[in-house]
């Protein structure tokens, strides 16, 4: 391994050690290893595995920084792996010379505006552990296509755009874990196009990566997300989000975890979800799915949602069950939180346990409302003092809302109806509900259709 110093790097943070690395890195083995010190440089450091075979960068424990002071990727591997995971399809090149690129142990800072943490283009195998970015523009960048990606115990944090970005890559099997990915300022984690398909990401603390105080970013875009994946085109699927703190601060157009697909007959941009065993909470909305397919959301503690825990819309498959929510405001604060399908279909919101709920308001709403969807049931929910009214079926066909307890405990009652069956709902079925403490009329199915059959008052 070649020492830097020995190719005349500084290492003190202000002589440009661009070149001194660069040599390094091309006239030794591959590694470049970072003795303790900053380096500070100006383009990047680029290992082409494709000529100089193994690359890795490897600091001292920690105290080794390289300081960007250019744009682009203070770290840039690049590969030509073109096939899967699958071990027939990997070229004898690339486990000859290329696989397995890592990076360790050390500190990147970005001080141009456009930097980039570490960027990765055609790797196989890579991973990053043990690593600090911060001030870039994106912390971990990966292009075009990689596979098999690795990502544990680092700090992502404090930076200007994206803590990992997936950028229109075409990226397969990758695991995300034991990191802290924080005040990154549009997204903690964010995909965008591509084709991801099998990404854990699991056991991360999440948290404030939003940009306080403004509404929307530059280029119109919502802003704060822990976790925002997109996919207009392209496809994402087989993703878990497991056992991760996911919070920020309440933000206009913010979510904790929001992911977007394509609007296509049928849905098939985004599919195949679990959001399981989370802490999720403070923030504009929890989970936010736009034209998603299969996701269950299940094990979950959601808090403090200033609009919604859950927003649904042009979903289908969307299986809801054995979380808690709660709103922890006053009864005399703004009224928050719930839980809104709107054009879903097939779906099932159940065993959730719900306290003081404030979506909707005296006209339209619920703590659970459903809107123009079909096939879907509310059942088995315990739902304590809503502040409107605990579910709601506005225009649903073929719904089931069965097996629920609800009720408004208040000395003042405060809950108009604990179920209310409103538009031009049909087909719907009401039944083996539990209800108490309705200022109204406790179940109401107003002029729609709906069978009200073995409900109990108390």
């Amino acid at each position: 391994m070649a020492n830097v110093f020995n190719f005349g790097a500084a290492g003190d943070g202000k002589a440009d050690d661009t070149e001194a690395l660069q040599h390094a890195l091309e006239a030794g083995d591959g590694v470049l290893r970072l003795n303790k010190g900053t380096y500070r440089i100006t383009r990047s450091l680029v290992f082409d595995l494709t000529k100089q075979g193994y690359g890795a960068v490897r600091g001292e424990a920690g105290t080794s920084r390289i300081v960007m002071a250019g744009a682009g990727p203070a770290i840039r591997f690049v590969g030509d792996h073109q096939g899967t995971a699958d071990p027939g399809s990997v070229k004898p090149h690339t486990w000859n010379d290329e696989r397995f690129p890592m990076i360790t142990d050390v500190e990147i800072l970005g001080e141009h505006p456009e930097a980039i943490g570490i960027q990765l283009q055609k790797t196989m195998q890579a991973t990053i552990s043990r690593v600090l970015i911060r001030n870039c523009q994106h912390g971990v960048h990966l292009v075009e296509r990689n596979r098999n990606f690795l990502l544990a115990d680092s700090h992502i944090y404090d930076n200007h755009e994206y803590g990992v970005f997936f950028d229109d890559c075409n990226l397969h099997q990758m695991i995300i874990c034991g990191n802290h990915i924080s005040y990154n300022k549009k997204a903690g984690i964010r995909s965008y196009k591509g084709d991801i398909h099998n990404l854990q990401i699991t056991g991360n603390d999440i948290e404030y990566n939003n940009r306080p105080g403004e509404d929307e970013s530059p280029n119109g875009e919502p802003t704060g997300a822990e976790i925002w994946f997109e996919a207009p085109t392209g496809k994402i699927s087989e993703v878990t989000i497991a056992s991760n703190t996911i919070q920020a601060t309440v933000q206009p157009g913010g979510a904790n975890i929001r992911i977007w697909g394509g609007p296509t007959k049928p849905l098939a941009n985004a599919v195949l979800i679990a959001i399981t065993g989370n802490v999720i909470g403070s923030q504009t909305r929890g989970i936010e799915l736009w034209h998603v397919s299969r996701v269950t959301i299940s094990g979950n503690t959601l808090y403090d949602g200033d609009e919604f825990s859950l927003l649904a819309s042009d979903c289908t498959g969307i299986a809801m069950g054995t979380n808690t929510i709660c709103w922890r405001g006053l009864d005399s604060d703004p009224r928050r939180d719930g839980v809104r399908l709107e054009d879903c279909e097939a779906s099932s919101i159940s065993g959730l346990v719900a306290h003081r709920l404030g979506a909707g308001d005296f006209e339209s709403g619920a703590g659970i409302a459903l809107v123009r969807c079909r096939d879907t049931a509310v059942s088995d929910c315990q739902i304590t003092d809503p502040f409107v009214r605990g579910i709601e079926l506005h225009n649903c066909e073929r719904c089931r809302v069965s097996g629920n307890s609800i009720a408004d405990r208040r000395e003042k009652h405060l809950m108009q109806q604990a179920i209310r069956v409103s538009g031009k709902s049909r087909n719907n079925l009401v039944q083996n509900n539990l209800v108490s403490g309705a200022v109204q009329k406790p179940i109401d199915v107003a002029e729609s259709t709906a069978t009200v059959q073995g409900n109990v008052e108390a």
